[in-house]
């Protein structure tokens, strides 16, 4: 099982920004390549739903509610992802939680709040 560290979450007033990151220190780097990175949130009674998936080369893609908002950054030799959250709005007010997967498994961080007020 991959160990996944979050970090970043807060309160943020509506038209800020958070950034949140992700690490995986117990992975080796030549095991941590053949990760396709992803980023999950859950809000209170809705699905968790995928707001972003990056392959090794830094290669991202978005869902519709988050592009031209959000942004990925990857730095294989730190082993970590980064989230960079921009305009946020009240909707994105949710725990963020990132994950690894590779043939078929996926492993999850332990989340991070991330609250917007309006």
């Amino acid at each position: 099982q991959v160990q996944l560290v979050e970090s970043g979450g807060g309160l943020v007033q509506a038209g800020g920004s958070l950034r949140l990151s992700c690490t995986a220190p117990r992975t080796i780097f030549s095991v941590f390549i053949d990760f396709t990175m992803e980023w999950y949130r859950q809000s209170p009674g809705k699905q968790r739903e995928l707001v972003t998936s990056t392959v090794s080369s830094g290669s991202t893609n978005y869902a519709d509610s988050v592009k031209g908002r959000f942004t990925v950054s990857r730095d294989n030799s730190k082993k970590r992802v980064y989230l960079h959250m921009n305009s946020l709005n009240p909707e994105d007010t949710a725990v963020y939680y990132c994950a690894a997967a590779r043939g078929g498994i996926r492993d999850w961080g332990q989340g991070t709040q991330v609250t917007v007020s309006s």
